[in-house]
């Protein structure tokens, strides 16, 4: 039996516990949300309406007059089986086809007052044409929502996802209806949570969005508490705050239990009796030690079998061995298992 334990550099065994990896994911841009289409073309977008082509945005009248339209809400595409009896023109001059009757049943307020009670228009034909002041990319995240589809494939930044959310109320539209667990707009907010993991958990805070807010606390386990500005915790707000807190407290106090038992010792033999495998509970004890120190809430289970498994290569006696790895397997299932979301 080796009698070296005492003196073993433990610098040398914690040199194994390894800091989180950053990798880079990059920068997916915003697709275009219209086309250019030639207005003289047969079954292609009419000409804008004659009150429009005295605004000071609008060219001269030509005999082709190209417009820009939606890739999805334009005449003839298959979202709904009516026809589209209405068109929304966004604040940089993209035509949306859409149907009067969806968004009044979205909309609390008649999209803002914008809409008339009821379509007008003859069977077959488009009524009036509404100005609206968001942007495209902002107005086709909207009727996507409305529309219950998925608009992930215009790749729209976070930062144009919380300008919609921003606004949904402005015209009359919930934003927890529209943006909950089981809808398309959810699952595109959460795809930016490994980007954008604190603006994101602000803005489901914000809006009380629990579910989309327990999804993305995951993502804020590497997150630094004390690096948390004034401004940044006032959009979580307290409640939402407090959760996040107790995430942080509640993982690093579970790491510091599970860490706390030593290797069992086993039955004494002539080789290795009980004074023997003190020195590895000596041993689990300063290791565990470091590792609770600087109790993470990220920390990994590779870490944690880096920083304790080379303890078993100082060990000669094969039941002590056992016993650590037995012990080991444990901790990395039971801190496998605590609780990662708010």
């Amino acid at each position: 039996m080796s009698t070296c334990m005492e003196n073993t550099d433990w610098d040398f065994v914690l040199q194994f516990v390894s800091e989180p990896l950053e990798i880079g994911v990059p920068h997916v841009p915003e697709k275009p949300v219209a086309e250019r289409t030639n207005s003289a073309v047969p079954m292609q977008v009419p000409t804008p309406p004659d009150s429009f082509t005295a605004s000071p945005a609008d060219s001269p009248a030509e005999e082709d007059t190209l417009v820009s339209v939606s890739t999805t809400f334009f005449p003839g595409a298959q979202i709904h089986s009516l026809p589209p009896d209405i068109v929304l023109l966004s604040s940089d001059s993209v035509f949306f086809y859409v149907h009067t009757h969806v968004l009044h049943g979205a909309s609390e307020n008649g999209f803002s007052g914008l809409l008339p009670p009821t379509s007008k228009a003859p069977p077959g034909q488009l009524g009036p044409v509404v100005m609206i002041s968001e942007s495209s990319t902002i107005l086709n995240i909207i009727l996507h929502a409305v529309y219950d589809m998925a608009c992930s494939h215009y790749s729209p930044s976070f930062e144009s996802l919380s300008e919609a959310l921003s606004v949904l109320t402005t015209y009359g539209l919930s934003v927890k209806r529209y943006a909950s667990s089981s809808t398309p707009l959810h699952s595109l907010l959460l795809s930016h949570a490994p980007l954008y993991p604190l603006e994101l958990y602000a803005l489901a805070a914000s809006y009380d969005l629990y579910e989309l807010a327990v999804s993305t606390s995951s993502h804020l386990l590497s997150f630094s508490l004390a690096s948390l500005t004034d401004e940044m915790a006032d959009r979580i707000g307290a409640r939402y705050l407090k959760r996040l807190f107790f995430l942080h407290f509640g993982r690093a106090d579970a790491l510091k239990r599970l860490l706390l038992p030593p290797p069992h010792p086993h039955a004494p033999t002539t080789d290795c009796d009980f004074t023997e495998q003190k020195r590895l509970t000596r041993a689990w004890a300063l290791a565990s030690a470091y590792l609770a120190w600087d109790a993470r809430p990220d920390l990994s289970t590779s870490a944690i079998e880096s920083a304790l498994a080379p303890l078993g290569d100082q060990l000669s006696c094969d039941l002590c061995r056992k016993a650590l790895r037995d012990r080991l397997k444990t901790l990395i299932v039971q801190w496998s298992v605590v609780k990662r979301t708010i």
